[in-house]
């Protein structure tokens, strides 16, 4: 209990003093895309679905350093090219690599994978820099 307590109260400070507002959110930024993959264990499930999507917008709704939350699902594959078997993607930006590694440590991103793993049977991450910032 003390713990959850604890949690709460540095995710509602990390909110208030480092969180972004919307705008920013939704603001591309092209010095570094975190771009995430994820596999449900059971993506038919729609209660699993749903506790996936509220811990991860509660995760990025917090999180200090994320500058875009895009939130996908897989749409009906048209072409060969087209890998359409994962559950959800997720494509975040930040403003620069130690923006990023910072992330990966922050308290609403690690309550994530706390509450989320046990959904996931697979994800796969690909990290890209900017070529005009390489």
């Amino acid at each position: 209990m003390k713990n959850s307590i604890a949690i709460f109260i540095f995710l509602a400070c990390t909110s208030v003093f480092y969180g972004q507002d919307e705008k920013s959110m939704n603001n591309f930024d092209s010095n570094f895309a975190h771009t995430v993959y994820f596999w449900l264990k059971n993506p038919d499930s729609k209660e699993d679905c749903k506790a996936f999507e509220v811990s991860l917008r509660k995760f990025l709704d917090h999180s200090a350093y994320a500058k875009t939350k895009f939130i996908g699902k897989a749409p009906k594959a048209s072409r060969d090219v087209v890998d359409g078997s994962f559950t959800y993607s997720l494509i975040v930006s930040f403003e620069s690599s130690e923006a990023q590694e910072a992330y990966q440590k922050e308290a609403p991103h690690l309550l994530f994978i706390e509450e989320s793993s046990k959904l996931w049977t697979k994800v796969i991450v690909y990290d890209s820099k900017g070529i005009e910032h390489l």
